[in-house]
């Protein structure tokens, strides 16, 4: 809560220490499975390692937990990090660390961590899209750790929630083929990184450029042509491809 009666290094080590611990015991036991530590921002603590995504990443590595531990992102702490669910989803996947997903949403407006079933179609079609691009999660899947809200008190209305949650996943997974086989999404997203795929761009990105080779391209060839996004017209792509 203070730094005044904290060393954080120590704090960080004892932690990896004690992880480490818990991992080797499990290996002795006989337990074969990927640990998961889920991204959660400002509880219990102020400052903690599990902010977000790109925050427990770096503490894997740092403490030498990457062959054992992977991230199961939820919706929610997400979002409370300020951050897209998609967001954390991608930067886990593209770490190779993504190992389940917690589907439970909050509340827009508030930001509260209210666990309420994942119903939200975007949502589930992002998570999909991401899923089909990088191959899926290994080893594990959805879950919702999510409770009915505070005015549906009935048994059956978590019976519902539970098929509207599952439902709305495989809705988003069919869509979510549909976008990513489509010739206009590939071209678009691609398209901004052409100018990486030959001559100095290519040389650029392998890490064959120096800093002083850079000013000298940027003094002969000018400003760089704006290239759009085109953002609108995959919102709109997607949204044709929801029926």
């Amino acid at each position: 809560m203070h730094l005044f009666n904290t060393r954080m290094k120590r704090e960080t080590d004892h932690l990896g220490t004690f992880l480490r611990a818990a991992r080797d015991y499990g290996r002795k036991i006989g337990f074969k499975g990927t640990y998961l530590i889920e991204p959660k921002p400002m509880e219990p603590t102020k400052h903690q390692y599990d902010f977000d995504s790109a925050t427990v990443i770096g503490f894997l590595r740092e403490q030498d937990l990457l062959d054992d531990f992977k991230l199961n992102i939820e919706a929610n702490h997400a979002t409370l990090a300020s951050h897209s669910f998609a967001h954390d989803l991608t930067v886990a996947a593209e770490s190779g660390l993504l190992g389940s997903i917690d589907a439970n949403r909050g509340d827009n407006q508030n930001g509260w961590d209210t666990d309420y079933f994942p119903m939200d179609l975007y949502d589930a079609i992002e998570t999909m899209i991401i899923l089909l691009e990088y191959g899926g999660i290994k080893p594990g899947g959805l879950n919702f750790d999510a409770k009915i809200r505070r005015n549906s008190t009935d048994l059956n209305d978590l019976f519902y929630a539970h098929i509207g949650g599952m439902d709305t996943f495989a809705r988003g997974l069919l869509i979510a083929e549909n976008i990513v086989k489509n010739p206009l999404y590939t071209e678009i997203r691609d398209g901004r990184y052409a100018s990486f795929e030959s001559g100095n761009g290519k040389k650029f990105e392998q890490g064959a450029i120096d800093l002083e080779k850079l000013r000298e391209l940027a003094v002969q060839n000018g400003e760089p042509k704006t290239t759009s996004g085109r953002q609108e017209l995959l919102e709109n792509l997607i949204n044709r491809m929801i029926r």
